[in-house]
């Protein structure tokens, strides 16, 4: 069964989720470092540069699936938004001011947003039905193992270089690496069929009362949570930036 879920589809989606966390992850801990040693932002700011990310990825999800059917193509939004998490990286680093950061946090998020759906499509059209709990396990797995791996190649970096300004940017600069190798990956990345069917212009998928109020029950449930979370790493934030 496994032998038969890790087909090339999933096997290459794995790496390449593999390998854009650990770019995603290398600097996720010491942007906010970064922001606020370097550029002198403020809580807010760095509380406002996350938030505004993290909602252009959320608006592009709700479309980049219902796009991508429309289309019956999945690779090009894979790698788009593969490549423009890729591209934002090195532009943090040579960032001057917060507002520079903010507009490449949200072109990194906005990649983000793009490829999820389309990726997931991509998944599951990629594997046999009766083995496709396996092959995203298995696509789970290596984006984990990245997530988990980045971090740890950004503190051997930051011990063996010093915590300046000029290695904080640098690492940024390094981070660009495993992102190309994920677009790279992605480019090899075939549909394994057709996707959907494209519908005409201004036609739209019936969709049933009860789900969509599981919809925003689902969306309700997270944004509580999700508040909650901004709090608590704000607490966490004011903390240590006391101590």
């Amino acid at each position: 069964m496994k032998r038969r879920a890790l087909t090339p589809t999933v096997v290459r989606l794995g790496a390449v989720s593999f390998l854009a966390d650990v770019s995603s992850e290398m600097l996720y801990p010491i942007t906010p470092i970064f922001l606020t040693a370097v550029l002198g932002a403020s809580p807010a700011a760095l509380g406002l540069i996350e938030g505004l990310a993290e909602a252009s990825a959320s608006l592009i999800k709700a479309y980049s699936g219902r796009w991508s059917d429309r289309s019956g193509r999945r690779t090009p939004f894979v790698w788009g938004g593969y490549l423009m998490a890729a591209l934002a990286k090195p532009l943090i680093g040579f960032a001057g001011s917060w507002p520079a950061v903010l507009a490449a946090r949200a072109l990194d998020r906005a990649g983000k947003g793009l490829r999820g759906a389309p990726r997931d499509a991509l998944l599951a059209e990629g594997a046999p039905a009766d083995v496709l709990g396996a092959a995203l396990g298995w696509h789970r797995t290596m984006d984990t193992l990245g997530a988990a791996l980045g971090p740890i190649l950004a503190l051997i970096y930051l011990h063996n270089r010093g915590q300046d300004p000029a290695s904080l940017r640098a690492l940024y600069g390094w981070a660009l690496l495993p992102g190309l190798a994920a677009v790279a990956v992605a480019l090899t990345v075939r549909e394994a069929r057709s996707g959907t069917v494209v519908r005409e212009a201004g036609s739209e998928p019936s969709q049933s009362t009860g789900q969509l109020d599981g919809f925003w029950r689902a969306i309700a449930a997270w944004t509580v949570f999700a508040a909650v979370n901004f709090q608590i790493r704000l607490d966490a934030f004011n903390v240590i930036n006391h101590t």
